[in-house]
């Protein structure tokens, strides 16, 4: 696939993928600092950001680049908890964050410097708990990332996030996808792509399994060419959500294979990598906080993939209401299965590691099903049965009640749907 250039020099126009994609990260981010910075007497936090693909900084219409984003939500979201620890009598935390930012073009990154330079004298004087060092490299990310595995492991730096908004398919290797998240403890990975890219490739590597993999969309002698009129079809977006699933399950161990809905069709993805299943709990949150940024299509319970096209299972899920009142119906049926898979008791630990790789559920929906089903109970460590959704915690048991409802045996058979 040809290189697109972009001309930063002379404005970029922000697209609408672009957009959606700015939104998710502006969302998360602060979640992600939040969670890592909630510990009372937590004193420091250090990480590493490292935006592969970084441009000019700025678009045409003057909206932030993510490096921007970044650093915007680095500065508002910690002056908000130190206001909050303040009045709780909590020390200030301070948060020591390496910005890597990377390009092919010279000027984007010359560009970015300037726009980067007022965003982190300002942060000086507003949050002076915060210290940002920033380093700028210039190369093919494939090259940089040589230079920057070596910085982080100088710098011994445990917490990493990679923004990786890549133009087509071929310039991030699968194998430096598996290292990001092997190399660190404590790594996540925004990785955007263009679908188009990813089936050529997969055609040349793998022509059989993407043969197979497509053989429900119909595609005369597997002609690439006819998916342009198909990219808006439902049943186009639950097989190319598998083909993406099932060429990156194995990098992470939490993988969200979610298309960017766009009005254009489902062209581009935009994955979230992460190590923990609290890194993906949180990432689904944010989706339904922001409905119709991302689609899904399957089924919207515990088995998100496990349905048959040929029979026209599945739905269209756009993280909004509608989707998650079927979501509360599937989870109804799907939890209690899993608990009885597990002996009828689980820690709620365990049931969350074994869950938020395969649902695009909300942690809410979630939790009301866990107490609102009749044949099952949440249990404190010290025995109290919990009776409200919002007090569940990873210590808790998730079990079968002694005394049961009625419940439909066939409900307890796994089932391939």
């Amino acid at each position: 696939m040809v290189n697109k250039y972009f001309d930063w020099s002379n404005g970029i126009r922000l697209e609408e993928h672009s957009r959606r994609k700015h939104r998710i990260l502006r969302e998360y981010f602060p979640e992600y600092l939040k969670v890592r910075c909630a510990r009372p007497h937590q004193r420091k936090f250090r990480l590493a950001i490292v935006d592969g693909f970084c441009g000019g900084g700025r678009y045409s219409c003057g909206t932030p680049g993510s490096p921007l984003i970044f650093i915007e939500e680095l500065e508002r979201t910690v002056g908000q908890l130190n206001v909050l620890r303040a009045a709780r009598n909590f020390s200030p935390i301070e948060v020591e964050c390496l910005l890597v930012c990377n390009d092919i073009n010279s000027a984007a990154v010359e560009l970015l410097k300037e726009n980067v330079a007022p965003l982190l004298t300002k942060i000086k004087k507003t949050v002076p708990t915060v210290h940002v060092n920033t380093i700028f490299l210039c190369d093919q990310f494939e090259v940089a990332y040589r230079k920057i595995k070596k910085i982080l492991t100088d710098g011994r730096y445990r917490n990493v996030m990679f923004n990786l908004d890549q133009s087509g398919h071929r310039h991030v290797d699968r194998s430096t996808i598996v290292d990001i998240m092997r190399s660190y403890p404590s790594a996540e990975i925004f990785y955007t792509f263009v679908i188009e890219a990813l089936l050529a490739f997969l055609q040349k590597t793998e022509p059989d399994r993407l043969r197979i993999q497509l053989r429900y969309l119909g595609l005369p002698n597997g002609d690439l060419q006819v998916l342009n009129g198909l990219m808006n079809s439902r049943m186009w977006l639950g097989t190319a959500e598998r083909i993406v699933f099932e060429a990156f399950q194995n990098c992470a161990s939490f993988v969200s294979p979610f298309a960017i809905n766009n009005p254009d069709g489902w062209r581009y993805w935009l994955i979230h990598f992460g190590n923990n299943y609290r890194a993906r709990q949180v990432y689904n949150d944010v989706l339904h906080g922001n409905s119709s940024i991302q689609a899904h299509f399957g089924r919207s319970g515990l088995h998100m993939l496990s349905y048959d096209p040929s029979h026209n299972e599945g739905s269209l899920y756009l993280f909004d209401l509608d989707g998650r009142k079927l979501t509360k119906g599937q989870l109804m049926d799907d939890i209690p299965r899993l608990v009885s898979q597990a002996d009828d008791r689980i820690l709620v630990s365990d049931f969350y590691e074994n869950i938020y790789n395969v649902t695009p559920a909300h942690t809410d929906d979630v939790h009301l099903a866990m107490i609102d089903h009749p044949d099952l109970e949440v249990v404190t460590e010290h025995g109290g049965v919990r009776r409200k959704a919002n007090t569940i915690t990873v210590r808790d048991v998730l079990k079968r009640k002694a005394q049961r409802s009625f419940f439909p045996q066939f409900l307890l058979r796994d089932r391939t749907e």
